[in-house]
């Protein structure tokens, strides 16, 4: 039988400003642990500290435009463009715009704190 998702849960996010995270399956959600897929919101100047993940994240974004730093460069993800970033590759993401970034992120497995493994800050 399917399963129905009632509403998201409001996730606590990192980084140097409030993020808005609503996690509609994941860990802590739907206590899926196979996928994580979660709505963003992240204002104008906000950047969080880089990671490098046990998971693959895949990312759509929806509104304004999303940077990704990585080793060796950076991208910038506009409104209707998407990302892959891979297992055990350094990123980060940022919304230096000033719109600021709307975004679905899917991370495979599902995202954990103890699977992020972010960067002291």
């Amino acid at each position: 039988m399917p399963i129905r998702i009632e509403q998201a849960t409001r996730i606590e996010p990192a980084g140097n400003k409030p993020k808005q995270i609503d996690e509609y399956i994941g860990r802590v959600n739907s206590q899926t642990e196979a996928v994580s897929i979660a709505q963003m919101n992240s204002p104008s100047g906000w950047t969080e500290p880089g990671q490098r993940p046990e998971f693959d994240e895949f990312t759509i974004v929806l509104k304004g435009m999303l940077r990704v730093e990585y080793e060796g460069g950076e991208m910038e993800i506009h409104a209707g463009q998407a990302v892959i970033a891979s297992k055990g590759e350094w990123v980060r993401y940022s919304s230096p715009s000033e719109e600021g970034a709307e975004y679905i992120a899917v991370c495979l497995p599902a995202f954990s704190p103890s699977l992020v493994h972010r960067d002291s800050e």
